[in-house]
């Protein structure tokens, strides 16, 4: 038999360490679950754990993005026509779930404000994209005079009642009756909310340059399939306190004009898994519910390891990181850096067309 290599092994034992530790979790739950007692049933070392994962938390997160990434969907999606046929079939792929896994989650959110902000921030993109797709399908109509209205916290609401409704499935069997949540969904496709963008006040001026883009792949978690991250358009790198500068991109680029949202973190060990697990569990939902021309015309990468944003000239990111750069036949030729700077690039995009 050929001999592993170090990276094979390494793998390898991840794959054993995630698979034990999502037995470990199922029978025990977080709080009683023991780093020791996973690495006896990957038959590993206690080591072996602590060199993939730095910590039961991050583990813990890490079984559940997996389990989001892996779960099984519809076979046959029912798409919606309109925004409440789209909503109930969101709805319904949602409950499908419930009691879902990972019902420590929400207690490690609360019990650690480093986690707190990022995870509302992710709530916050889980939003926007549930918005985008809502509007693609059935435009919103602006008052006369207003600026372009948008279904952002329409989506909002129907994210609080699903989250509130899994939480409730798990401390509460029984009480959570979900034909009512999916009319529930339904019924707020005709919640009025007066919702409108405003742009940034002030925006940076984007910088020209001229440097080489050869990207890794990536996976784009808003479709679940290779990012396209060839062709020309707009990417932005975002620190994941930084999350809501994405619809600026997304809302001020052209039509037709690509952006890619890059998430990056301090943190890639925990806060890289929770990330991936939020995105996961929209996206699949929003694949259900939604015919293709409907998703939102932006790709949301997760940058664990931070080799997107470095080939985007960012090599040291943090979650406070927004840098935008623009891509034009196979090189960098603008970019902005800090606040407001995906709107930078996005607004830089639309003069030159």
């Amino acid at each position: 038999m050929a001999r592993l290599s170090r990276a094979q092994t390494q793998q390898r034992n991840r794959a054993r360490v995630l698979a034990a530790a999502r037995d470990e979790f199922a029978e025990r739950g977080f709080r009683d679950a023991r780093i020791d007692t996973i690495a006896e049933r990957a038959e590993l070392t206690r080591g072996a754990v602590y060199s993939n994962f730095p910590g039961k938390r991050a583990l813990y997160f890490a079984v559940l993005a997996d389990l989001a990434e892996n779960a099984e969907r519809a076979p046959q999606p029912q798409t919606g026509r309109n925004a409440e046929e789209a909503l109930g079939a969101f709805a319904r792929a949602w409950v499908a779930r419930l009691p879902a896994p990972g019902a420590d989650l929400m207690s490690e959110v609360r019990a650690d404000e480093r986690i707190r902000t990022p995870f509302t921030q992710l709530l916050k993109l889980d939003a926007l994209l549930l918005s985008l797709a809502l509007e693609r399908l059935s435009p919103p109509e602006p008052a006369p005079g207003a600026p372009p209205a948008r279904l952002v916290r329409m989506a909002e609401t129907v994210l609080i009642t699903l989250h509130g409704a899994s939480r409730l499935a798990d401390a509460a069997p029984g009480f959570v009756e979900p034909f009512d949540v999916i009319s529930a969904c339904e019924r707020l496709a005709g919640l009025a909310l007066n919702d409108y963008w405003a742009p940034p006040a002030a925006v940076p001026p984007a910088h020209p340059a001229d440097e080489p883009w050869s990207p890794p792949n990536a996976i784009d978690l808003v479709r679940e399939r290779p990012a396209r991250l060839d062709g020309d358009g707009v990417l932005v790198v975002l620190g994941l306190h930084r999350l809501t500068a994405a619809e600026e991109a997304a809302r001020l680029a052209p039509p037709g004009s690509p952006v890619t949202a890059v998430l990056v973190t301090g943190d890639p060990a925990e806060l890289g898994p929770l990330a991936r697990l939020t995105l996961a569990e929209l996206g699949g939902c929003l694949r259900q519910a939604f015919p293709e021309p409907a998703w939102p015309d932006l790709q949301v990468v997760c940058d664990e390891t931070g080799a997107l944003a470095a080939a985007a000239g960012v090599p040291a990111v943090s979650d406070a990181t927004e840098t935008a750069v623009r891509i034009r036949s196979g090189r960098i030729t603008a970019r902005a850096e800090g606040p407001a700077a995906a709107a930078a690039l996005a607004v830089e995009e639309k003069v030159r067309r």
